[in-house]
């Protein structure tokens, strides 16, 4: 088996690490991550300028880009040989609900389905005991079955783990995303110069986190394992709106 392992919070992120450590073994590893972090950065793909690539002592390759442009230039571009997954992680904290919106690891993955290949996102839920390698161990774990898992195209699984020994975690749910609560308001600062400046603010809390989400299965101590299907139409919304459409075609007719 031939991997790529990405990111966003750089090359050098302890989580990326940890999962290169975790692995060892299971296949071929390379490594392309972000020369820095790029938490929050979504699907952004660079399109304005090229992009350098830089070879680490222990291996690794960092682009002065985003993830997506990570997975992009491994898959199609820095490497001859292709590859059979994306893993994208460990990402240094949470990836809930409406967060994968804006995660950038959720985004390396993403690119990663996009470009054919099966992909997996994970994030530990960090309360600030940086448990890597519990996370390390379930990636394994979900790599090394034997029974290989067909989500369909355009999907990937986003993968929680609680920050807790391997021996204390509860076990493996199969989840759907919550959703949060409004995030706080931005925190106005002033810098140096005294002109006014802001700090995007903290995200708000799970306000859909009851049984089922995977909010309520990293509170109760289980890994979350959720399949994300990257379709944004609102198919059941779409005869609704052809009907609206008719109304309003009707009501305009002979103004255009």
């Amino acid at each position: 088996m031939r991997i790529l392992l990405s990111n966003d919070d750089g090359v050098h992120s302890p989580g990326l690490i940890a999962l290169f450590e975790g692995l060892q073994g299971l296949g071929e590893l390379e490594v392309v991550a972000p020369d820095r972090d790029h938490s929050g950065a979504s699907n952004a793909l660079t399109l304005n300028r090229p992009l350098t690539v830089e070879e680490h002592p222990n291996g690794f390759r960092s682009v002065d880009g985003t993830p997506t442009d990570c997975v992009h230039l491994a898959v199609d571009g820095l490497f001859n040989e292709p590859f059979d997954r994306v893993v994208s992680g460990i990402n240094t904290h949470a990836n809930l609900g409406d967060d994968i919106i804006y995660s950038g690891t959720v985004a390396a993955a993403t690119e990663g389905r996009h470009l054919g290949l099966p992909a997996i996102a994970v994030s530990l839920v960090n309360d600030g005991h940086f448990h890597y390698e519990t996370a390390a161990r379930v990636v394994r774990m979900l790599l090394e079955s034997e029974q290989p898992l067909v989500l369909g195209p355009r999907s990937i699984l986003n993968v929680n783990v609680p920050d807790v020994p391997w021996e204390a975690l509860a076990g493996i749910r199969v989840t759907r995303l919550g959703h949060r609560e409004r995030a706080e308001g931005a925190v106005p600062m002033t810098c140096p110069r005294g002109k006014e400046r802001f700090w995007i603010g903290a995200a708000g809390e799970g306000g859909d986190a009851g049984p089922g989400t995977d909010f309520h299965a990293v509170r109760e101590g289980f890994v979350s394992v959720t399949p994300v299907h990257i379709d944004m139409t609102r198919h059941e919304a779409l005869s609704r709106l052809r009907e609206w459409v008719d109304n309003l075609g009707d009501s305009v007719e002979g103004q255009i």
